[in-house]
C-alpha cells in the first residue's frame, strides 16, 4: 500500500511513469529496489497499475486511483481564510437557490482550476406560487410561472383565436385556484387531465394554455447541467481537443453518470464508464441536500491524475455550504439581501 500510494502521488505530481529507482529514494520506503519491482509487478497483475509502452515505470489505473482515494489518501487542509472571502463575495449576493448553486460551482472552478459542474433538481421540492396569463398581441399570450424557490419561467403561446376578457379572467382565477400551492412533482398527466375536464365549457378554448403551463412545470422538474470553467478543460493538455469539444456539445450526457442519491464523495472515470466523451478523465462529485433530501450534485471534471488530496476537501466544503444555505429559510435569506442593499445605499 505504501508503494501504491507513492506511485499515485508521484504520478499526479509529474505525469511521468514511476520507476523503482525513484521509489527507492523515498525515505518512508525502506526496502530494496528488487522488492519494489516485485511489488509493482504484483500490483500490475492485480490491476492497480499499468505498464505503458516499454517504459520501466508504472502508472495508476482507475482501480489504483479508486483504492488510493478510498484507503490511502490523506486530504490536504483547506485554506479557511480564502474561503471566508469566497463566502462573502460569492454567496453574499445570492438570492435564489439557483444563484447559490451556480455561484458555488463558479467558486469551485476558480479555486481548483478545473471545469466544474452542478446539477439542480431543487425544483422537485418547490410549489407553484403564481401563474399569470398576459396578452401581448393578436392571438399571442405569455404564460408566467413563479415557484416558491424563486424560479421564474415564461412561454409565448400562439392561439388560434383571441381570448375574451371573460375567458382571461376565468382562466387566471382557475389557474391560481387549482395550481397555487401545488408541488411541481404532483403536476402529472393525470392531474392535468383532471384540470382540463374541470374547465367545463371552456375546455376547448383554454386547454392549449393549460397544457403549456404543464410543459413549463416539466421543464422546471428536469435536472439541468451547468458547467463552469470550460476554459480549464480546453487548457488541459492531457485531453484530446476533439473529446473536449464533443463533451461541451453534449453536456447532458453527464447527468446519466451522476448518482444524486450517493452520499459522500462519488468518483467516476471516463475510461471506466466507456461512454463518456473524454476517456482520460475523472469527475468527482458530492450531493447537496435540501430539507434532508438530495437536491443535486456539485463536482469537478479533470484528468485522471487529478490532485485528489487538494480538490476533494473543497468539493466537500462547497457541497456542505450549499446544503446549509438551501436549508435556511427563504424569507430570512431575502431579508438579509434587503439589509445588505440598505447598508450599501447608506454607504453611497
Amino acid at each position: 500500500m505504501k508503494i501504491l500510494a507513492a506511485i499515485v502521488d508521484e504520478y499526479i505530481k509529474t505525469g511521468e511513469p514511476v520507476g523503482s529507482k525513484a521509489l527507492a529514494q523515498k525515505p518512508d520506503i525502506n526496502v530494496s529496489s528488487a522488492t519494489i519491482r516485485n511489488t509493482m509487478a504484483a500490483l500490475e497483475q492485480e490491476g492497480y497499475l499499468d505498464h505503458p509502452h516499454t517504459s520501466a515505470g508504472r502508472v495508476p489505473t482507475f482501480k489504483g486511483y479508486r483504492f488510493y482515494i478510498d484507503n490511502l489518501m490523506s486530504p490536504e487542509p483547506i485554506n479557511h481564510d480564502a474561503l471566508a472571502d469566497f463566502d462573502e463575495r460569492i454567496f453574499g449576493d445570492a438570492v435564489t437557490e439557483e444563484d447559490i448553486i451556480k455561484n458555488a460551482s463558479a467558486a469551485l472552478a476558480e479555486i481548483t482550476k478545473c471545469a466544474t459542474f452542478s446539477t439542480n433538481h431543487v425544483s422537485q421540492f418547490s410549489v407553484i406560487t403564481k401563474v399569470d396569463v398576459i396578452p401581448t398581441g393578436r392571438r399571442m399570450y405569455v404564460l408566467l410561472l413563479i415557484t416558491s424557490n424563486g424560479e421564474v419561467k415564461n412561454r409565448v403561446c400562439r392561439m388560434e383565436f383571441d381570448l375574451s376578457n371573460e375567458q382571461m379572467e376565468f382562466f387566471t382565477r382557475f389557474l391560481n385556484s387549482h395550481l397555487q400551492g401545488v408541488n411541481l412533482a404532483n403536476m402529472t398527466d393525470e392531474y392535468v387531465s383532471t384540470l382540463a375536464q374541470a374547465l367545463g365549457s371552456y375546455m376547448m378554448s383554454l386547454s392549449p394554455l393549460l397544457y403549456a403551463v404543464y410543459e413549463l412545470t416539466g421543464e422546471m422538474m428536469r435536472d439541468s447541467i451547468d458547467v463552469k470553467g470550460e476554459s480549464n478543460l480546453l487548457a488541459c493538455q492531457e485531453f484530446p481537443m476533439m473529446d473536449v469539444m464533443r463533451f461541451l456539445e453534449q453536456k447532458n450526457e453527464l447527468s446519466m453518470l451522476l448518482d444524486s442519491a450517493f452520499s459522500g464523495i462519488n468518483i467516476k472515470f471516463g475510461a471506466e464508464e466507456g461512454t463518456f466523451a473524454i476517456t482520460n478523465s475523472t469527475f468527482v462529485s458530492a450531493s447537496y441536500y435540501k430539507d434532508g433530501k438530495p437536491a443535486g450534485t456539485l463536482g469537478v471534471i479533470g484528468p485522471m491524475r487529478l490532485d485528489y488530496r487538494r480538490i476533494i476537501p473543497y468539493i466537500e466544503y462547497f457541497s456542505n455550504k450549499v446544503t446549509q444555505l438551501l436549508s435556511e429559510d427563504d424569507e430570512d435569506r431575502q431579508l438579509a439581501q434587503i439589509e445588505r442593499e440598505v447598508e450599501q445605499n447608506g454607504d453611497e
